[in-house]
């Protein structure tokens, strides 16, 4: 969903309640087949099938209620046919009916033992993707999350924004990997950047200190996937007065557009991913752009450009971005969003997140 909470869309809910409906459908069918049917099919003997389908979905007081009712409607075909076995099948309803609340309550529990494991995942996203400022110095700033997995929370994915004494400066990266080592890595970066940001007057310096950060932190949770472990990000800053400046730690190159044109702001040398700086060298590169009132900054990462459709084919960002009306941050978000989620066919592959900035026609200098 853009930003988060996530929200359950509402023909989500309205199949759910017509889902939840099932056993009295099935029931009411059941008992008017066993009512208009000749005794010989004996279709009342699937009456014990409505309790069991309603312990996956009811609390226990309706299911019971449910196989109460099913069992008074065997009690009246028996006065409708004679010899129908009202006693075996009545057992087999009573039988399935008591395993059915069982199957309810163990249900029940872990569906609560989830919502408070799910409460304490969207309290740890508050912490690792806490909420931006929609407004920092007069730069609109808006955020986008997308998770692979329907009920995932938090990823690999990270984002940050800071309002500084040299200017607004984001953070947006992806850490190699899933689940909790991915998770652990993007949340030490996090809290690095929140300090490193104030501290540092060079993004270089704050470069430096990520580095160090996921070192540590790599050092401090050994793995399997230790050598593997790194971080593509990249570092924009809005100084006051203008423009834009960028380090890319092996990211994709963010989208500025201009005038109705976009261009790709690839830096002019490379620099390397987070944790791999001790192998090919630590030397990092800040390349200064044009950044003028009412441009748009769009910082991404790779779950955008390889989301894929139905035939394998990436989605064209670039193309996608140049036939967008001038809108809002957060109307182009929105409209990211539905057209991944479009394209994709519903199933993105792997978590995404995007930051999108607008330069204000004045920006805002510092009071010092």
């Amino acid at each position: 969903m853009s930003g988060w909470p996530r929200r359950r869309p509402a023909h989500r809910d309205g199949r759910r309640e017509a889902t939840s409906l099932a056993p009295v459908i099935l029931t009411v069918l059941i008992a008017a087949l066993a009512f208009s049917t000749p005794r010989e099919i004996a279709i009342s003997r699937l009456l014990p099938v409505a309790p069991a389908l309603a312990a996956a979905m009811w609390p226990v007081l309706p299911t019971v209620l449910l196989g109460l009712f099913c069992l008074l409607v065997m009690v009246g075909l028996s006065f409708v046919y004679t010899d129908l076995g009202t006693p075996y099948t009545g057992a087999a309803i009573i039988a399935v009916t008591l395993a059915a609340a069982y199957a309810s309550h163990v249900r029940i529990q872990r569906e609560e033992a989830l919502f408070h494991v799910r409460m304490v995942a969207d309290a740890a996203q508050t912490v690792l993707l806490r909420p931006l400022p929609k407004h920092i110095q007069g730069v609109e700033i808006e955020s986008l999350y997308l998770a692979a997995q329907e009920q995932a929370r938090i990823g690999g994915d990270f984002y940050e924004v800071a309002d500084t004494p040299y200017g607004v400066r984001l953070l947006l990266g992806d850490v190699r990997g899933k689940g909790l080592s991915a998770v652990g890595a993007a949340s030490a970066l996090i809290s690095c950047f929140r300090e490193a940001a104030h501290d540092e007057p060079d993004l270089r310096g704050i470069i430096h200190r990520l580095e160090t950060s996921i070192v540590r932190h790599s050092s401090g949770y050994p793995g399997q996937d230790l050598p593997e472990r790194f971080a593509t990000a990249v570092i924009a800053e809005i100084p006051h007065g203008g423009g834009l400046r960028l380090l890319n730690c092996g990211h994709p190159a963010p989208l500025l557009v201009h005038a109705g044109r976009v261009q790709a702001l690839e830096p002019s040398r490379a620099s390397p991913p987070l944790h791999l700086a001790d192998l090919i060298g630590d030397r990092y590169h800040v390349d200064t752009f044009a950044f003028s009132a009412g441009d748009q900054l769009l910082l991404y990462t790779d779950g955008v450009t390889e989301t894929r459709d139905r035939a394998g084919a990436f989605f064209p960002l670039p193309e996608w971005l140049r036939q967008q009306s001038p809108a809002s941050p957060r109307e182009l978000l929105d409209g990211l969003h539905r057209e991944l989620v479009h394209y994709s066919g519903g199933r993105l592959n792997d978590d995404i997140a995007a930051l999108a900035v607008r330069c204000p026609r004045v920006i805002a200098r510092d009071p010092g």
